[in-house]
């Protein structure tokens, strides 16, 4: 990993975590993770192992830190590990397929749709929160879904445009 994607990857995290504390809260204050989206970008942008263990790592930190959900912070950090992982293969299993903005949309509703179930399981198994699991993903989770692919549609073509303009040597500039 060199020093210009960790650069870009912070990059994208600050603008993740400042539009996750800006935006209102749903539902009962529950607020919709554009953390996610952003980790989603850098793991596209620079799709390697360390880039995705690194990214998971500080975006489940950033995203415990500021969790408004009661003991969030450990299912934050278990969640975003996984499933930048989960993410990361995936991209790598599609290969030139996972260049198109269409299936790169389709992977992050997946991705935050996993990340929202492993979210809410290991609150309530491993923290003993007890919230309805059902009602959350339907109240939470379905419209973030929405709300992080609609970002990732508008987002990621911008961060592209910018990077192609840049020495940024990233999965951009050698595709």
């Amino acid at each position: 990993m060199n020093t210009k994607s960790l650069v870009l990857s912070a990059m994208l995290l600050g603008v993740g975590t400042v539009l996750y504390l800006v935006i209102p809260g749903i539902n009962g204050g529950m607020k919709p993770d554009f953390l996610l989206t952003m980790m989603f970008i850098a793991i596209l942008l620079t799709p390697t192992i360390k880039n995705t263990v690194v990214v998971g790592l500080a975006t489940g930190i950033l995203s415990g830190l500021f969790s408004t959900f009661p003991a969030g912070f450990i299912p934050n950090v278990i969640d975003k590990a996984i499933t930048a992982f989960v993410f990361f293969v995936v991209i790598i299993a599609l290969k030139s397929l996972a260049t198109k903005l269409v299936i790169q949309a389709i992977v992050t509703a997946a991705g935050t749709a996993l990340s929202g179930a492993i979210f809410l399981t290991s609150a309530i198994f491993i923290m003993g929160a007890e919230v309805p699991f059902g009602e959350l993903y339907l109240l939470v989770v379905l419209p973030t879904i929405a709300l992080n692919t609609i970002a990732l549609v508008i987002i990621y073509p911008i961060v592209q445009q910018t990077l192609k303009r840049t020495s940024f040597n990233t999965a951009l500039a050698n595709s």
